[in-house]
């Protein structure tokens, strides 16, 4: 207990003592005559928003339009609107005019970053390989993928451009990403998980919610949640959810089910609630060799660098232990950080070298007509660590078994053997036969590495040279399943 009371203090000075706003001291007692003229329009013109907006608790805060549309004088992206400085975008920036603490930890985290994925390698296959320049708008008069604007930009963010005459640029709004970059600087979008204008508090509760971009082949979080005891138990069990509640505590208010919200965000009765989603989770699993959370913190500069993964790891079995017990909670971290240090071992890092090699091989003989993922094993290498291990990593985290087997690891060594490793050897077959010395002594080094790896103990099975004490356990165990239920 005093753990977690320690890392909670820390965590909450870290990302207090960056705060740069101020939070209000007094709602407004009444409502504003700017928002009242506002309404006088928009309840005729767009009462979808008039009854959203109604429903929330801004409403009852006497927090309007104005409240949160108001511009200033020199804002990039004010404009008059019938006599009213505005802006369309309601920003983290605005946001934290009332809502500092939320937003100065959001701020801090892996979420408001989401938009620098526009320099990487993900934006880059949909620019150049999956895209053309053939979108063009006023921000981008010589043209941008679309593939880019309505799929990476859309869950990541894009940079919002603004026009001379004050409208948004086509390619960068509409844009909820959580990592948008705003007009005014700020990073990140605030309903992009409290969606406008109702900004309900049992929709962000809610695992769709998290959904929209969590999901797919690369990082299936839903589709494993809905697969693993916590997303069966949640719609089982929905009615008892208490999502509305406004102190929601795990184990205390509800117990039914957790939902994402509630092991990454949430509160329990020894921590509060926090928008810096990265301060739960031990493991980045984004990359082909997975680091610890904080050092990705580090590599950004955000302040909550000083929490380490261990630290980070014992605020999550603080959620965890709300529902199971701690031996449970230890449990599972030995079964997930084994899986982690099955693919780093036997895939993840002996694939990286290779595929250095490989490019090294392919550099040399294609000179200056080389170009990445112009070849087939650029693909195998990508989806081996971008789609099939990472799947197998994030299902371990959830507990979601079938994803981590048949769609992870299953995937990841049918991958590796029957595609990898055939075409690593023909790029040392080519390079092996080129008229240039540089080209073979690349496909020499890397046929040297492929013999070392297949040789060693995670591969050396395939090539009939199976440790002969292992192959004689797996036979003993065989015939012992066969005993007991072959009768």
């Amino acid at each position: 207990m005093k753990l977690h009371v320690t890392i909670l203090a820390l965590a909450l000075f870290l990302v207090q003592s960056g705060s740069s706003g101020q939070t209000m001291s007094t709602l407004p007692a009444v409502m504003s005559d700017a928002t009242a003229q506002c309404i006088d329009c928009h309840s005729e013109n767009n009462p979808n928003i008039y009854q959203q907006w109604g429903a929330s608790k801004h409403f009852r805060g006497n927090v309007g339009c104005f409240e949160c549309h108001e511009a200033q004088a020199g804002d990039k992206d004010a404009f008059d609107h019938n006599g009213f400085l505005i802006s369309v975008i309601v920003s983290p920036k605005d946001c934290g005019r009332c809502h500092a603490n939320e937003v100065t930890e959001f701020e801090n985290s892996h979420h408001s970053k989401a938009g620098r994925i526009m320099g990487s390698l993900d934006n880059t296959l949909a620019e150049v390989v999956e895209g053309n320049r053939d979108f063009t708008t006023a921000g981008f008069p010589d043209g941008i993928s679309a593939a880019a604007v309505n799929g990476c930009w859309q869950c990541h963010g894009s940079e919002v451009k603004v026009l001379p005459d004050g409208k948004l640029d086509a390619a960068t709004w509409p844009n909820t990403g959580m990592g948008r970059i705003n007009p005014d600087g700020s990073e990140g979008s605030c309903s992009a998980c409290h969606h406008r204008h109702e900004f309900s508090v049992a929709q962000a509760r809610r695992p769709e919610n998290c959904g929209k971009c969590h999901m797919g082949p690369d990082h299936p979080q839903i589709e494993i949640y809905e697969e693993s005891k916590h997303g069966i138990a949640y719609h089982a069990n929905e009615a008892k959810m208490n999502l509305e509640s406004p102190k929601w505590i795990v184990g205390e208010d509800y117990f039914a089910a957790p939902t994402c919200a509630t092991c990454h965000m949430s509160a329990t009765r020894d921590m509060p609630v926090t928008h810096n989603v990265g301060l739960r989770i031990k493991w980045n699993n984004r990359p082909a060799i997975s680091i610890q959370a904080h050092e990705t913190d580090k590599k950004w500069g955000l302040a909550s660098a000083a929490i380490t993964g261990t630290q980070r790891m014992e605020n999550m079995k603080n959620v965890c232990i709300s529902c199971h017990n701690q031996n449970f909670a230890d449990n599972f971290y030995l079964q997930y950080e084994g899986m982690l240090d099955l693919y780093h071992e036997k895939f993840g890092k002996p694939g990286l070298e290779l595929y250095g090699l490989a490019t090294r091989v392919l550099k040399a003989a294609k000179r200056d007509e080389y170009a990445q993922f112009a070849q087939k094993i650029d693909y195998t290498w990508f989806e081996l660590w971008h789609h099939e291990g990472r799947r197998a990593r994030h299902a371990a985290s959830m507990q979601g078994p079938d994803w981590t087997h048949w769609h992870g690891t299953y995937d990841l060594a049918k991958n590796w053997y029957g595609e990898y490793v055939p075409e690593l050897k023909e790029v040392v077959e080519m390079g092996k036969h080129s008229s240039d010395s540089a080209t073979v002594a690349a496909a020499t080094e890397l046929e040297t590495a492929l013999t070392r790896i297949l040789n060693g103990p995670n591969h050396r099975w395939s090539i009939g040279k199976e440790d002969p004490a292992v192959k004689e356990d797996r036979a003993r165990r065989k015939k012992e399943f066969l005993d007991r239920y072959d009768k």
